[in-house]
């Protein structure tokens, strides 16, 4: 499960990169969940009584760290931005840790060094380090993603599926207020988008949000965070071949060099099992 978590997501960032070429990132993500909203919702009972915990955890883990995430994205390679983003690991295990009294041996702290290295040795890459904004804002959004799955932790007496469901109905409109405060171009990127396009945008709600979040969603509430994050270390590779294959990306030394330290920070947070 956790592997298929991150190659859905590490393929769903590279179709995203395509797909924010013609629309707008928030914009995107809010038809991402309208998609899976439509799939979900008629499948699983409202969750009345955490209703209003989903609205908030909706908002923070979905509203707010998606279009920081993806807005970051349009000004970076989906190889690069997938490397960056990998700092959820730890941050999720550092928040694993001081929210949830999660144990947390000398082996990850230096695991979460080397993480935080590793990226700050990637945006010193020449022309990674012109796009920092972009780089602060992929990793605002993994700071963010972590606070949300600490949230979802917490959530009790609720499966996976309705979790990703319900929280799918109330991001997608929470995404389009806003896109329509942030975003313009709206109406011509949905009439002038192809079928490549739309095919992205229904991969997104199906299979990367759908049927990754579910199995995300399913991991977090029955594992420690800090055992189910590290499967995440395969969404980089996953995202780096994709970017190569479909993109035609290439990764100079200094980002490989970079991507490894940070690979091989994640790797030394998997292996501490303490």
């Amino acid at each position: 499960m956790g592997l298929t978590v991150a190659l859905t997501w590490g393929m769903g960032i590279v179709f995203a990169k395509a797909a924010i070429a013609h629309f707008p990132p928030i914009l995107l993500m809010s038809l991402r969940f309208t998609v899976t909203a439509l799939a979900l919702v008629w499948f699983v009972k409202p969750p009345w009584t955490h209703m209003v915990a989903l609205c908030g955890i909706a908002f923070v883990a979905s509203a707010v760290q998606y279009s920081l995430t993806f807005t970051g994205l349009k000004g970076l390679d989906a190889s690069v931005a997938a490397i960056v983003v990998q700092l959820e690991v730890p941050f999720l295990t550092l928040l694993g840790a001081f929210l949830l009294k999660e144990h947390t041996g000398l082996r990850k702290w230096v695991g979460i060094a080397l993480a935080f290295f590793g990226v700050w040795q990637i945006a010193g890459e020449p022309s990674i380090s012109k796009a920092w904004g972009s780089v602060l804002l992929v990793i605002s959004g993994a700071f963010i993603w972590a606070v949300g799955q600490v949230m979802i932790r917490k959530l009790k007496d609720i499966d996976g599926m309705t979790v990703t469901a319900w929280m799918a109905v109330m991001a997608a409109p929470q995404l389009l207020i806003m896109s329509l405060i942030f975003e313009t171009g709206h109406v011509e990127a949905i009439r002038s988008a192809g079928w490549v396009v739309w095919a992205a945008v229904l991969y997104l709600g199906l299979i990367m949000t759908a049927i990754g979040y579910g199995l995300w969603n399913t991991l977090i509430r029955r594992n420690p965070v800090s055992l189910v994050a590290p499967f995440l270390l395969m969404l980089p590779v996953f995202a780096v071949i994709g970017g190569i294959v479909f993109l035609g990306e290439t990764l100079s030394t200094q980002v490989l060099w970079g991507g490894a330290i940070v690979i091989g920070g994640v790797a030394l947070i998997m292996s501490d099992r303490s």
